[in-house]
This record gives C-alpha cells, structure tokens and sequence, in this order.
C-alpha cells in the first residue's frame, strides 16, 4: 500500500467516523483543528503571563515542569474550546463544531453545562 493509499483509507474512516460526506468538508474540519491549536497558544500566551504563569516562575525542582505544563494546559483548554466553535463558525463549520464540543466536554464530565 503506497502512502495516498493510506492517507484516502485514514479520510474514508474519518468521514465515516464523523458522518461526514465529502472529502472537502473534512480537509476544512481538519484546517480548523489546525489553526485552532494554534491560536488558543498564541492568544493564551498574554493570559498566562498576566496571572503570572511563566516558567521562571517555579523553582528548579524535579516536579516544577509537571506542576507548570499541567496548569498551562489546563489554562489553555478553556480558550482551545471557544476558539474551536469560532474557528469552525467562520469556516462554515459551526453545527460538527458544536455537537463535537458537546460530545467532547461530555465525555470529559462536563456535558451538565448543556442540558
């Protein structure tokens, strides 16, 4: 199997996974993935600094890293959820957007802030 083999077999699960039915709908839902991660750490960034979140800022122990990237991304996920919804809206994606937010926020205990 040649590597466009592969990569069609990985959109066909997908399209079948997510109900999706053509190929350019799943090329922008995984456009907006993309440039929603990364806009969720570029706007976060200036967030983090404010309350004081940088990494000087924890002692040179051997726990300081976990403690610091554990509250980064936590702190992050909040923006990486809006950001999702508003990224998939622009690009005319808003309804897979939003049943994959819900989907997502109740697998992770979350899902009362819906009903």
């Amino acid at each position: 199997m040649n590597i466009f083999a592969a990569i069609l077999l990985i959109m066909d699960k997908l399209k079948k996974r997510w109900g999706i039915e053509s190929s350019f709908q799943l090329i922008i839902i995984l456009i907006v993935f993309s440039i929603t991660g990364s806009a969720a750490v570029y706007i976060a960034k200036p967030f983090l600094g404010w309350i004081g979140l940088e990494r000087g800022n924890f002692p040179e122990t051997w726990w300081s890293g976990w403690v610091y990237w554990t509250l980064r991304i936590l702190l992050i996920f909040p923006f990486y959820q809006i950001l999702l919804v508003l990224f998939g809206w622009l690009f005319g994606q808003f309804k897979f957007f939003w049943n994959f937010e819900k989907k997502m926020l109740d697998r992770i205990g979350l899902g009362f802030l819906f009903k």
